[in-house]
């Protein structure tokens, strides 16, 4: 009876152990849409956004190509020098699709939505040029999908305070 009742109790951690385990990891899961506190913040409507900065021109050529995914609420944020340029972007070397959201003054002044990614081999002189309709100070690259899952939109407020101290 002691045999049994050993067997049992150790059954019994085991199960509880085990759901633990998968709770735990349900929840790391949905955390995902959380922006990550070691990448600095920008805030774009209502919507908090982790970003890398690509503030030098070897960081805005190289963007996020050759990376196989971004975080959720994550996206990468370049910023130029000169605000009073159009700004155009490809998708050399990238393996996902993105949302471009063209900044300026504060503002989201344009959003293309759903760039795909060129077909494997495309030469550069056939990749497709996505420019902003105006001069822009702020392009912010996110996963494709980003801009309608966060509502977000042109005369959107974007603040940008605490990624650029």
């Amino acid at each position: 009876m002691k045999k049994v009742f050993i067997y049992i109790a150790l059954t019994a951690l085991f199960i509880v152990g085990v759901a633990f385990f998968f709770n735990n990891f349900k929840s790391s899961k949905n955390n995902s849409n959380q922006v990550n506190p070691s990448l600095p913040q920008i805030k774009v409507g209502s919507t908090n956004i982790s970003v890398e900065l690509a503030m030098t021109q070897e960081a805005r050529l190289k963007g996020l190509s050759g990376r196989e995914s971004l975080d959720t609420n994550s996206g990468m944020l370049f910023t130029f020098d000169n605000t009073n340029t159009v700004r155009s972007f490809w998708m050399k070397g990238m393996k996902f699709p993105l949302d471009f959201i063209w900044i300026k003054d504060g503002k989201v002044v344009q959003i293309d939505k759903n760039i795909p990614v060129p077909p494997a081999g495309t030469e550069d002189s056939k990749l497709t040029i996505y420019a902003s309709q105006t001069p822009v100070d702020y392009v912010l690259e996110v996963n494709a999908g980003f801009s309608d899952k966060n509502n977000i939109k042109i005369g959107d407020t974007v603040d940008l305070s605490k990624a650029l101290q």
